[in-house]
C-alpha cells in the first residue's frame, strides 16, 4: 500500500530529514521535533537564521555541515525560477546578451565587493546564459515559454571568463597606490571574490536544475561526502587534507571505546580454588565468587605498507592513525615498500611532523629498485632477508595495500612463513571487495592465508582497527 502524501511545511521538513539520512547524517525523532519547533519559531523569510537554527537542531557531529548546507539550499532555495532581481542583464537589439557590457557590470561589482548584488547578478546571468547547448538568445527580455530544461555552469563561466577581469579590477583599485604589499593583498582579495562568484554560479545552476529534474536527482551528485565516507583511492588533495584532520579525533574516539571495553572485560574466568576458600567462612556456601584477574596485553605491532602512488593516500592515513594509537601497543615497527621494503619506524617517532612524514618516507627510504611499480613478492622477500626477527610470537602483523602485484610473483611461501611467526595477522585492502582477484590483483590468493578486510573509507577503517585493538 502506497504511503499517504505529505503536504505542507511538516511534510517538507520530513523530506529534508529523509535526505539528510540518505546522505549518512543520522537524524532521530528527537532532532526532527526540535527542527519542527525551529520552523514555527523563526521567520521563514530570514533564510540564514533558518539555516543556523535547523543546523543547531539537526546536527550532532562535526564534519556534517557541508552535507547539511548543500541539502538546505536544495530544500529551502533562495528563490524560485528566475526570481526577482534589481540587477539586469544587458541585451543587444538583436535579442542576444551583450557580453562586453555584462563583463563591465561584473567587474564593477567584483571591485566593490558587493556580495548581495553579485548573487543577484549570478541569478540573472544563469537565467540568460545557462541553458546547456543553447548558447545566447532564447531567454531575452519579454520572451516566454517553458524555459531551459538543462543548465550548465561551465557554459556560463566559459562565456564570462571572470578570471580575465583580474588585471582590470586590480588596475582600478591600485590607480593611486604603488605599494607592492598592498597590491599583493588586493590581488588575493580579488581572486577570492572571483572564486566566490564562481561558487554562486554553480549554486544557482544547481538550484535551477533541481527545479527541472528534481531535488533527489541533483542531490545524488551535488551533495559532498562526509570525511568518513570519502574513499581513499578516489580522494583528491583537498579531501586527503580533510581526512588528515580527522586522525586525532578518530584516535581519541577509538581509545575511549577501548578503555570501556577493558573496563567491562577486567574480570576473567571464575577462580574455583579462591571461591572455595572464601566459602569456608560462610559454611561452604559460595556467597562471594572469586575471578581470575585478566592481564590485558599490549602486543607488538609490525606494519607492512605499500606506499606506491595508487594507495599512498590510504597508507598515509592509516599510518597516521597507527601513530596516534601507538600507546595501545608495547612496540610499533613500520616497514614501507614499493619494490623492496625498508624500515621507516624512526620517521614516526613522537614529536616528528606527521604532516610531512609520507614525503620523508618516499624521499629517504630505499624502496625502488627498477621501475617503481609495486612488487609484493619482492618486498616480502626483502623484509625476511634484512629483518628476519621483525615478526615474532608477540607481534601483530598488519599489511596495508591493494595486493596488486603487477603480474609479479606474489611470494605466498614467504607470507605464509611470516603469518606462522606472528601472533595475529591481518590485511587491510582499500579496494572494493568485488575487485579483489581482478586483473593483476592477488588479493584472493593472499586472503586464503590471512583475514583480509575491505577498508575503502575512514568509517570502515575505524571499525576494523577497533576490532583489532588489544583488550
Amino acid at each position: 500500500m502506497a504511503s499517504p502524501p505529505k503536504y505542507g511545511l511538516p511534510g517538507h521538513l520530513v523530506d529534508f530529514v529523509g535526505a539528510l539520512r540518505t546522505h549518512q547524517v543520522p537524524v532521530g525523532p528527537g532532532e526532527t521535533v526540535d527542527a519542527a519547533a525551529v520552523l514555527t519559531a523563526l521567520n521563514l523569510l530570514r533564510r540564514e537564521e533558518l539555516r543556523e537554527g535547523l543546523a543547531a537542531a539537526l546536527l550532532r557531529r562535526s564534519g556534517q555541515r557541508a552535507v547539511f548546507d548543500t541539502l538546505f539550499d536544495l530544500y529551502f532555495p533562495i528563490a524560485l525560477g528566475r526570481g526577482q532581481s534589481e540587477v539586469e542583464v544587458p541585451w543587444t537589439p538583436d535579442g542576444e546578451v551583450d557580453l562586453d557590457a555584462l563583463r563591465d557590470i561584473l567587474a564593477d561589482l567584483l571591485r566593490d565587493g558587493d556580495d548581495a548584488a553579485l548573487r543577484e547578478l549570478a541569478r540573472a546571468i544563469v537565467d540568460a546564459l545557462g541553458q546547456a547547448g543553447g548558447g545566447q538568445g532564447g531567454n531575452g527580455p519579454g520572451q516566454q515559454g517553458q524555459g531551459p530544461k538543462n543548465w550548465s555552469a561551465y557554459q556560463v563561466l566559459r562565456q564570462l571568463s571572470p578570471e580575465t577581469l583580474l588585471a582590470r579590477i586590480l588596475s582600478d583599485l591600485m590607480a593611486d597606490n604603488s605599494d607592492a604589499f598592498a597590491e599583493e593583498v588586493a590581488r588575493r582579495e580579488i581572486r577570492q571574490r572571483i572564486a566566490e562568484f564562481r561558487k554562486m554560479i554553480t549554486e544557482e545552476v544547481r538550484r535551477r536544475t533541481a527545479e527541472t529534474r528534481g531535488r533527489d536527482q541533483v542531490a545524488k551528485t551535488a551533495v559532498p561526502k562526509q570525511a568518513e565516507q570519502v574513499e581513499f583511492l578516489s580522494a583528491y588533495a583537498d579531501q586527503l587534507a580533510m581526512l588528515r584532520k580527522t586522525v586525532h579525533p578518530l584516535a581519541r574516539r577509538l581509545a575511549s571505546r577501548l578503555a570501556v571495553r577493558r573496563k567491562h572485560a577486567k574480570r576473567g574466568q571464575m577462580d574455583l580454588r579462591r571461591t572455595l576458600r572464601r566459602s569456608m567462612s560462610t559454611g561452604g556456601v559460595p556467597m562471594r565468587p572469586a575471578y581470575r584477574t585478566r592481564r590485558p596485553g599490549r602486543p607488538e605491532l609490525v606494519v607492512f605498507c605499500d606506499v606506491s602512488g595508487s594507495v599512498a593516500g590510504f597508507s598515509h592515513f592509516t599510518l597516521l592513525l597507527v601513530q596516534a594509537l601507538r600507546e595501545q601497543f608495547s612496540k610499533v615497527r613500520v616497514f614501507a615498500f614499493v619494490e623492496r621494503a625498508d624500515e621507516v619506524t624512526h620517521l614516526f617517532a613522537p614529536g616528528n611532523d606527521l604532516a610531512s612524514v609520507m614525503t620523508r618516507v618516499l624521499r629517504e627510504a630505499e624502496l625502488v629498485t627498477f621501475d617503481g611499480h609495486s612488487d609484493y613478492g619482492g618486498s616480502l622477500a626483502s623484509l625476511v632477508e634484512h629483518w628476519p626477527d621483525a615478526v615474532g610470537p608477540r607481534s601483530s602483523l598488519l599489511i596495508l595495500g591493494d595486493a596488486r602485484t603487477n603480474y609479479r610473483d606474489p611470494n605466498l611461501a614467504v607470507l605464509r612463513r611470516l603469518i606462522g611467526q606472528a601472533r595475529h595477522s591481518h590485511w587491510l585492502n582499500p579496494e572494493p571487495r568485488k575487485q579483489w582477484g581482478s586483473g593483476d590483483s592477488a588479493a584472493l590468493r593472499y586472503a586464503d592465508l590471512l583475514p583480509m578486510h575491505e577498508c575503502r573509507t575512514v568509517a570502515q577503517l575505524a571499525e576494523v582497527v577497533e576490532s583489532l585493538l588489544p583488550v
